[in-house]
């Protein structure tokens, strides 16, 4: 049997601890969206392509999915404290060697240090959030960990990206170390000891993925998840009639995607602590579907595609938080880190498909027609919630 269980008293403190842990998916995001728009800088000073910088993007995706459960794994036994500090010790050691390697390989394996630390930080963030706040603040509490990945991707990745164009793409690198390392004194100071009682044996340790509630969760995680970031992947391509190749224009849509993105993050925590996890998964993904459905027709001018992005955007990061609500509470309580950790690599798993099979509807039917993939994949969603 395992036990966790939250410090006396911090039932009613919740709030400042949570958001102590948001600060750091803040730096975690910032690090995962910023590559993308460097990758033109990290091309030319590395001497490859830009189709070779962008592995990076892969390269992270793909190890973030892989290390995040065995990470997890050999962590159960910890403190929390001790795994956060240590995930934000990798994060930033990752983001440094990435700062100072003179090659591509090196940065190419930096990466991977990097997504390493992100991973076991972001799901060790949502489970230590979810057991200091307490069943009946689990939605609100994931929401402001998520808050910092929403906030990174309306300002940490735009602010990163202007460093980087004006001071160089290694110094956006240090920016998101020194974020890292920011938040490792109030962690190690302020945050409460968690005392667990984990499962001993690798056996049990991996139990969660035995029980088919669980795996229906996260096989619905990869279904939504991919057809949420199919058009945000292509974003400029789906939009280019309002766009019209000009940066200005788009820097706006990913702007007003990130802010409706916070909204709805925060949104979606009241709801599922006042209505459930499920049923605010189930409307959101049938919103999207709707919503999806009717984007071609507002692709341009800018001042119809906008609004279009924010519609999306809102019910997009409606159903991060609930979907975690969800998994965390079918796993007992010492087995929440895996479970988010599983949750988290199943996320980035999505992220990789949505590339692939966004880049596959692209060549074969046009930009257009990414929405309406998109589409097909939450409606499939909401079945299967």
């Amino acid at each position: 049997m395992t036990l966790e269980t939250p410090p006396a008293g911090t039932g009613t403190r919740w709030r400042p601890h949570v958001t102590v842990l948001a600060f750091g998916t803040f730096a975690v995001g910032t690090d995962a969206f910023v590559v993308a728009g460097l990758l033109p800088e990290i091309a030319d000073s590395l001497d490859v392509d830009v189709a070779a910088a962008g592995q990076l993007v892969t390269v992270f995706s793909i190890a973030y999915a892989v290390l995040a459960p065995l990470l997890a794994t050999l962590t159960a036994g910890w403190s929390r404290r001790a795994v956060l500090l240590t995930a934000l010790t990798l994060f930033a050691a990752g983001n440094a060697a990435t700062a100072l390697a003179p090659a591509y390989g090196p940065v190419l394996a930096s990466r991977v240090i990097a997504a390493g630390g992100a991973a076991l930080y972001t799901a060790s963030a949502s489970a230590t959030a979810a057991t200091l706040a307490g069943e009946r603040h689990r939605g609100r509490a994931i929401s402001i960990v998520m808050l910092g990945i929403t906030t990174s991707l309306a300002l940490g990745a735009p602010l990163g990206t202007a460093v980087g164009a004006a001071l160089g793409w290694r110094t956006t690198m240090w920016l998101v170390t020194a974020l890292a390392v920011a938040v490792v004194p109030p962690v190690a100071l302020r945050l409460p000891h968690l005392r667990q009682d984990v499962a001993t044996g690798l056996r049990r340790r991996l139990a969660p993925l035995a029980d088919r509630r669980i795996l229906t969760v996260l096989a619905t995680t990869v279904v939504v998840f991919t057809g949420i970031y199919i058009p945000y992947t292509y974003i400029t391509a789906v939009y280019a009639p309002a766009v019209s190749g000009d940066g200005n224009r788009a820097a706006i849509l990913l702007l007003v995607f990130g802010v409706a993105g916070t909204v709805g993050n925060l949104v979606a925590g009241h709801l599922t602590d006042r209505h459930g996890p499920r049923k605010v998964v189930l409307v959101a993904t049938l919103a999207l579907t709707a919503v999806f459905l009717a984007l071609p027709a507002f692709r341009e001018p800018l001042a119809a595609a906008a609004p279009a992005v924010a519609v999306s955007a809102l019910f997009s990061f409606m159903v991060t938080t609930p979907q975690q609500h969800r998994i965390i509470a079918l796993a007992s309580p010492g087995a929440r880190s895996m479970v988010t950790s599983l949750y988290q690599s199943a996320l980035y798993l999505a992220i990789s498909l949505s590339g692939v099979l966004g880049a596959v509807g692209l060549s074969v039917s046009g930009a257009a027609s990414l929405t309406l993939l998109a589409a097909g994949f939450t409606l499939t969603a909401a079945a299967l919630t």
